[in-house]
């Protein structure tokens, strides 16, 4: 037997046995569904396309040794099978099915005798637990300045917001927008002239792309917010044709890690337009508030793999055309909007998705702003309107404690976006 000699005095033979330090690792990923293993050897497997059953040795030596690895973490979607070939498998013999279908698990198994067989030294799920570098700026776009605009904003790490860059795409209000893929961004609906269901991507540099072409019902009033991690959604929102043609919606459409947005999912909760969405828990989402026929403070959990839960009871004002975002790494802030008249205060969302009463509002009370991001651990409101348009912005710490306003930067305007991009300070 090749590989790196180890302790190992188990082997009847005499003969010493490698130990999993000197395990002769196989160079080929294992991806098929049958495998033949050899004593000795070590196996990535990866299951991502279907099951793997695994053929060990018809006959063994006191040592034998053998590991495998699942090598993209999908064993719980596509399990592996071990035949033990006429051995005994921890004391059973191989008419017993054995199977392993944990996501990250290895197993180690070594043989002992003809009683017991093949034993696992160990077949531990190893956690995945990476956190993702946090979001460090930010970025405002689009809007109504009395017509409508395309400009964007860039907002750096410590919350400066930067003057106009020329805009690109179609220029559109009451549009929604949100981070993906880690570290890019998606502006996308909104209504240019009638609405729309166009998207433009935000590259880790905040570069805006031109128009994709839209997918899923064209829609404005609509909110957005990163889950999973990587990915983003787009919900809820006002379907009507024309101005002052109010439809309101629920259904929502899921963006890939890669911007790809997919087509409408049935709605679920109260279908309302004119509401604020954010990420929250460091994986889920959270949308709230917003207006049916009247304004309404309730809100709707998604969860980590972009399903939304029916309606939670409101907590806090009830008020339309607000903005939300994620702070604290994995909390998130409503903020400002309208109900019955401008408001500024705030509701803080804890990382388990609850929402706090009122907090009283800081800043210059205003409503059709936008949010987003920043720093890591910290958050902006910015631009809306008072009245008459303004690009006020204002800091939230990363405690939630939002800071007086910041004198405006770039063109006043409302009904715009804004999300979070980049990881790179």
């Amino acid at each position: 037997m090749s590989g790196i000699v180890q302790n190992n005095i188990l082997r009847s033979s005499g003969v010493i046995a490698v130990s999993a330090a000197g395990l002769n690792w196989n160079s080929t990923i294992i991806t098929g569904s049958t495998l033949t293993a050899v004593a000795g050897n070590g196996y990535w497997i990866n299951t991502t396309s279907n099951t793997c059953t695994i053929t060990l040795p018809s006959s063994a030596e006191k040592g034998d040794q053998i590991v495998f690895i699942d090598y993209l973490r999908t064993w719980g979607t596509n399990k592996i099978i071990i035949d033990s070939n006429g051995l005994n498998y921890q004391g059973n013999d191989d008419t017993y099915t054995v199977e392993y279908n944990t996501d990250g698990q290895s197993l180690n198994i070594v043989y002992s005798d003809a009683t017991k067989g093949w034993i696992p030294l160990d077949d531990d799920a190893s956690a995945l637990e990476p956190t993702a570098p946090p979001t460090q700026k930010a970025i405002f776009g689009y809007g109504d300045t009395g017509s409508y605009v395309s400009i964007t904003n860039l907002v750096n790490s410590s919350g400066v917001v930067a003057a106009d860059v020329t805009g690109v795409g179609t220029a559109r209000r009451l549009l929604a927008a949100a981070g993906y893929g880690g570290d890019k961004a998606i502006f996308g609906y909104g209504r240019p002239s009638v609405e729309a269901s166009m998207t433009n991507l935000v590259s880790n540099l905040g570069v805006v792309a031109t128009d994709t072409t839209g997918v899923g019902t064209g829609r404005d009033g609509l909110a957005a917010a990163s889950y999973g991690g990587d990915k983003a959604l787009f919900g809820y929102g006002n379907i009507g044709a024309s101005v002052g043609d109010n439809i309101n919606s629920s259904l929502t459409n899921l963006v890939s890690n890669t911007g790809v947005v997919a087509t409408d999912t049935t709605g679920v909760g109260t279908a309302r337009r004119e509401l604020a969405a954010s990420s929250y828990g460091g994986d889920k989402a959270i949308f709230g508030y917003g207006k049916t026929d009247s304004d309404v403070s309730l809100t709707n959990l998604v969860s980590n793999t972009g399903i939304v839960a029916s309606d939670v009871t409101g907590v806090g004002t009830a008020r339309d055309f607000l903005a939300a975002a994620s702070y604290g790494g994995d909390k998130a802030i409503f903020g400002y909007g309208y109900g019955g008249s401008n408001v500024s205060m705030t509701n803080l969302v804890s990382n388990s998705g609850v929402v706090a009463t009122d907090t009283t509002g800081v800043g210059t009370a205003r409503s059709q702003l936008a949010a987003a991001g920043y720093g890591g651990d910290k958050a902006i409101f910015g631009y809306g309107d008072t009245g008459s348009k303004v690009s006020t912005s204002n800091l939230v710490t990363s405690s939630g404690v939002v800071g007086s306003d910041v004198t405006g930067v770039g063109t006043a305007r409302a009904f715009l976006a804004a999300a979070g991009y980049s990881t790179s300070a």
